[in-house]
C-alpha cells in the first residue's frame, strides 16, 4: 500500500478543480488533494495557494513558537562561506565544486562527495 498524504493547506478543499472532486454522482463533494508526493513546502502542500494559504493562518505563530529575530545578523569572513558548483568546469572536473566566501571572494576546492554531504564544513587550510 502506498503511503499517500493530505496537502496541509487549510483552504484545499474549497479550490474548484476536477481533482478535488470525490464521491457518488449525486453526493460529489470537494476534498483536501491526496497524493504520495507534493513540490512545495518541504513536500506539505499540493500547490502554493495552499502554501500561502497556511503561512497566512498559521505564519506568525510559528515564527513566535520556534523563535522570533529580536536583533540583526551580521555576515563576517567567518560565516560568509557557502558550497557551489561550477558547471562550466572543464571536462577533468578540476574545481568543478567549491567553497566560496562572498566577502573575500576566496574559492576552496571541495570533492563531489563533500559538496553533496550537508555535515562538512568548511576546511580552514589549518
Amino acid at each position: 500500500m502506498s503511503d499517500l498524504k493530505y496537502c496541509q493547506g487549510p483552504e484545499c478543499h474549497t479550490y474548484n478543480t476536477q481533482d478535488r472532486v470525490k464521491g457518488p454522482q449525486e453526493h460529489k463533494t470537494n476534498q483536501t488533494r491526496r497524493r504520495s508526493s507534493f513540490y512545495y513546502g518541504n513536500g506539505n502542500f499540493c500547490d502554493q495557494r495552499c502554501l500561502c494559504d497556511w503561512f497566512r493562518k498559521y505564519g506568525t505563530q510559528a515564527v513566535n513558537y520556534f523563535g522570533r529575530r529580536t536583533e540583526a545578523k551580521h555576515l563576517t569572513e567567518d560565516n560568509a562561506w557557502t558550497k557551489d558548483y561550477d558547471w562550466r568546469a572543464n571536462g577533468d572536473d578540476s574545481h568543478r565544486h567549491f567553497y566560496y566566501n562572498s566577502l573575500t571572494k576566496e574559492q576552496r576546492p571541495l570533492t563531489e562527495a563533500q559538496y553533496n554531504d550537508n555535515n562538512y564544513t568548511i576546511n580552514t587550510g589549518e
